[in-house]
């Protein structure tokens, strides 16, 4: 067994997926456009908010209730390397990145949850 000290520092060495993500609504085809810097955690987050009936966004909640759980699909639709560890500006790019993805899909008049920017 592992102490502490050496959980914590695998999680400081654990590399995450980090990028942009989108949760689909399958019945509508309308999605919710994000990003982070830790996409599996980003994705716990969302879905367990949305479980609990507490997500900010009140549209998508009031469409996962009303279709349920199995009518969305969560994708990492693009995932972003930094270009070394101690890459500072990373938080920037993926939010740069997030942006590009999102004025995609307004020009596809593919409808989001996401509030007009």
């Amino acid at each position: 067994m592992k102490t502490r000290k050496e959980l914590k520092e695998l999680a400081k060495q654990k590399q995450c997926k980090m990028g942009v993500f989108s949760i689909k609504n399958k019945a509508t085809g309308k999605c919710l456009i994000g990003s982070s810097t830790d996409l599996e955690a980003k994705w716990n987050s969302q879905k367990l908010q949305l479980e609990t009936g507490n997500h900010p966004n009140a549209e998508l909640q009031n469409d996962w209730k009303q279709y349920g759980e199995d009518n969305f699909v969560y994708e990492i639709v693009e995932e972003l390397t930094p270009k070394d560890e101690n890459d500072t500006t990373i938080k920037k790019e993926i939010k740069a990145l997030e942006e590009l993805w999102f004025d995609e899909y307004l020009p596809m008049e593919v409808p989001v949850y996401n509030k007009k920017r």
